[in-house]
């Protein structure tokens, strides 16, 4: 269940950051939607599947963000969000799960 929960706090944090952020004009408000839910997965990650794969995870995700504005020139705005937000969820999915007994 928690993987779901941090993959779903993760894909929240980078559609919902980029909708909250058209939707009122906001760039801080956005901010704080991707911080927050981005600070949730990072909790569950790391207590799930560990330090370092919560690091890779968190990484993944703020680079999707940051790869997201690039991608939006040649792509458009929401392809290139929901490109890097479906590959922040598959990697969630797959690496955000429990350690495994030797990780403990």
């Amino acid at each position: 269940m928690s993987r779901l929960a941090s993959t779903a706090l993760a894909v929240t944090g980078l559609a919902g950051g980029y909708a909250t952020g058209r939707a009122t004009k906001k760039r801080p408000l956005a901010a704080v939607v991707l911080g927050a839910a981005g600070v949730g997965a990072f909790m569950i990650w790391k207590k799930d599947a560990g330090t370092a794969r919560a690091v890779t995870l968190a990484s993944a995700y703020v680079s999707g963000f940051g790869a997201s504005h690039p991608m939006a020139k040649s792509m458009g705005a929401w392809p290139a969000v929901n490109t890097v937000t479906a590959g922040v969820g598959l990697l969630s999915l797959l690496l955000g799960g429990k350690k495994k007994a030797a990780d403990q």
